[in-house]
C-alpha cells in the first residue's frame, strides 16, 4: 500500500506544456492551447483530488495476510489507470524518453527516483489490468 501511495502521489508528472495543440506553432492556434491547457489542468486537479479520496478511504483496502486487497468500482478504474500512466509516462518524458528499457538503478543514480516511479506505475497498471482480466 506505502509504494502504491507513493505512485499515486506523485500525480501529475507529465510537464503542463508537453502536449502542444499543433506542432506548427501557428499563432492563430494560441488560444486553442491555452484552452487545451486549462481544461488539462482542471482534469489534472480532479484526478488529485480523486486520487486524495481513494487513498483517504481505508474502507477500500483489506488486509489478507502478506496481501492488500483494493476494492474500485468500474468509474475508477478508468481515472486510477490514467493517473498510473501519467506517472509512468511523464516519468519515461522526464528521463529523456529512453528508446531501449533502462536498468534498475543502483542507489546513487540520480535518475533513480524517475526510474523507480516509471517501474512501480508500470506495475500497478498491469496489475490492475490483469486483475480486470481475469475478474478479481
Amino acid at each position: 500500500m506505502a509504494l502504491l501511495t507513493l505512485v499515486l502521489r506523485l500525480y501529475p508528472v507529465i510537464p503542463p506544456a508537453h502536449q502542444p495543440l499543433s506542432k506548427t506553432g501557428a499563432k492563430s492556434m494560441d488560444a486553442n492551447q491555452r484552452l487545451l491547457d486549462e481544461a488539462l489542468a482542471e482534469q489534472r486537479k480532479e484526478n488529485k483530488k480523486s486520487v486524495e479520496t481513494l487513498l483517504a478511504d481505508h474502507a477500500r483496502f483489506h488486509e489478507s495476510g502478506n496481501s492488500i486487497r483494493m476494492t474500485l468500482k468500474a468509474t475508477d478504474i478508468e481515472w486510477l489507470l490514467q493517473v498510473l500512466n501519467d506517472v509512468h509516462v511523464g516519468s519515461w518524458i522526464l528521463l529523456g524518453s529512453p528508446q531501449k528499457e533502462l536498468p534498475l538503478p543502483v542507489a546513487d543514480d540520480p535518475r533513480a527516483p524517475q526510474i523507480w516511479a516509471l517501474e512501480l506505475a508500470r506495475h500497478f497498471q498491469s496489475s490492475l489490468i490483469d486483475a480486470l482480466n481475469h475478474g478479481t
